[in-house]
């Protein structure tokens, strides 16, 4: 939430940091927002449906998981379906606890309202999509709300915070080219100059220092009273003894993969 508040106020926003630090420029928005329109689905936002959808994965029910991963050395796949079903599991047992009945969801007003308030106020020109999922069993709102989990926090976290290893190195990917390199028909005098000081001519073509950094610092800044998931528990579930119990198993859970994660990364059987 602080990191969307930030972006609407300098990221995104026009003449924000992303059009004068990207090389499309005004259109850099519009053009994220095209591909946005064109490409993102939620029922694809679901991990299981995205490595399917990509080619990562196929249905296999006797496979962990119940897919098939097409690359075995894929940990956002590996630690991410572990993750996906530990929050399911979670999300299940407090839907299933407070919806015994198939029915109670359909006629949930508050669900419903909720729903639809996502539908055609967040995404009203969305609210029609052949994708959107139908809100009428226990079963759908527990996809739905893990799904939501997943984007805002798992995946976010995966595709944010992971930039820096490759992109804090800004010659890695750099945003914009202030000036142009010569072509292979420049003067001689142009390739002269260009040669006798590669490194001046690079830094000149690459973004400014604010151009190269700001972003970055933006999107990969971490909030110093951010909370993890299933760290805390709400007041609420604590005097229920019930959904105490689901969250501490969910609590348990996620402290177990944190282990068996960081065990994986000392392995180095995939680094050939």
């Amino acid at each position: 939430m602080e990191i969307n508040a930030l972006a609407r106020e300098a990221l995104v926003n026009v003449g924000g940091i992303i059009e004068s630090s990207f090389s499309p420029g005004k259109y850099a928005n519009e053009l994220c927002a095209d591909a946005y329109d064109k490409q993102w689905l939620f029922d694809q936002e679901a991990l299981p449906a995205d490595l399917i959808k990509r080619g990562m994965a196929v249905e296999d029910p006797s496979a962990p998981h119940g897919l098939k991963l097409t690359i075995e050395d894929y940990p956002f796949a590996n630690d991410g379906l572990a993750l996906w079903d530990i929050i399911k599991q979670w999300v299940t047992g407090y839907v299933n606890y407070y919806h015994p009945k198939p029915t109670l969801v359909e006629s949930d007003q508050e669900h419903q309202s909720w729903w639809t308030e996502i539908r055609i106020v967040g995404h009203g020109d969305k609210k029609d999509e052949p994708w959107r999922p139908v809100l009428k069993t226990p079963n759908d709102l527990i996809g739905i709300i893990t799904t939501i989990v997943w984007v805002a926090y798992d995946h976010h976290a995966a595709v944010n915070f992971g930039q820096y290893t490759h992109a804090g190195y800004f010659p890695n990917r750099p945003t914009i080219a202030r000036t142009n390199m010569p072509a292979e028909d420049a003067s001689e005098e142009v390739l002269d100059k260009f040669w006798a000081k590669l490194e001046e001519a690079l830094m000149q073509c690459f973004p400014s220092q604010i151009q190269a950094t700001t972003v970055l610092d933006i999107l990969l800044n971490h909030s110093p009273d951010e909370e993890y998931l299933g760290e805390k528990i709400e007041p609420s579930w604590e005097e229920n003894d019930v959904i105490k119990t689901v969250f501490e198993r969910f609590n348990g859970r996620l402290k177990k993969l944190e282990g068996i994660i960081d065990e994986r990364n000392t392995k180095q059987e995939f680094e050939e």
